[in-house]
């Protein structure tokens, strides 16, 4: 089945094809610029040079949260379009899961994180044995505190992977918690991570329509926090 994958959560945006789980062809760009500008481009130029067609996908991927507010209705727009005229179904997948698979040939405990400010970090763990992947908590956003407290509680060494793992690799460190970090090419996001978490959607049954594709924040936006402060209806 060829999956066609879409990663705009953070800083980093990327686009991958996959059939299962073998990569086909992969587009990543880390240059500043806004996913609005080069998302779709990418995932043009991706098929125009690989030789492959909307018209090939059987299923639309994407990185649904936690992440940038913007960057996951970037992500979750060009799902949508993609997927609506061809009435394809879509996989709404974990940003931090995705980043967790790539991971899979170590053995041990993966953190993935994402910095969340306001002193948070988005997070999940899991477990990896062999090429299968063990959710050990459900995403949410979390103090540093309270991360140094789950992993103290666990007693294994973490392998941080995310854009959040060189804030949490130096918290970390001198609280003298046992945390590694990710090799560079592996840390950031990237489309085959959705991909491959998107192969378990599939397997599990937990696909959707294009309307009822949706982001998952995790948080509220500051704007909803203003009005809260404010006693007013969000």
């Amino acid at each position: 089945m060829k999956i066609l994958a879409l990663e705009s959560s953070a800083v980093a945006a990327s686009a991958a094809v996959c059939e299962d789980e073998t990569l086909l062809v992969q587009s990543f760009q880390h240059s500043g610029l806004t996913h609005s500008r080069t998302l779709m481009p990418m995932v043009e130029a991706m098929l125009k040079n690989s030789g492959l067609a909307l018209d090939d996908m059987e299923v639309i991927a994407v990185a649904a949260g936690p992440g940038s507010f913007t960057g996951l209705r970037i992500g979750i727009s060009a799902a949508k379009g993609l997927a609506w005229t061809r009435d394809l179904p879509c996989a709404a997948c974990s940003t931090l899961e995705s980043m967790a698979w790539p991971l899979t040939l170590w053995e041990g405990e993966i953190c993935a994180v994402m910095d969340a400010r306001r002193h948070q970090v988005y997070r999940a763990r899991f477990l990896s044995e062999g090429d299968r992947l063990h959710r050990l908590c459900q995403d949410g956003a979390v103090s540093l505190d309270e991360l140094a407290e789950e992993i103290k509680t666990s007693g294994k060494t973490q392998i941080l992977v995310g854009d959040g793992a060189q804030l949490c690799y130096n918290d970390l460190t001198v609280r003298g918690l046992p945390v590694c970090m990710a090799p560079p090419h592996l840390r950031l996001q990237s489309a085959w991570g959705v991909a491959r978490a998107a192969v378990e959607m599939i397997r599990a049954g937990k696909l959707v329509s294009a309307s009822a594709l949706k982001p998952e924040y995790h948080r509220l936006s500051q704007a909803e926090r203003e009005r809260l402060s404010r006693n007013q209806p969000v």
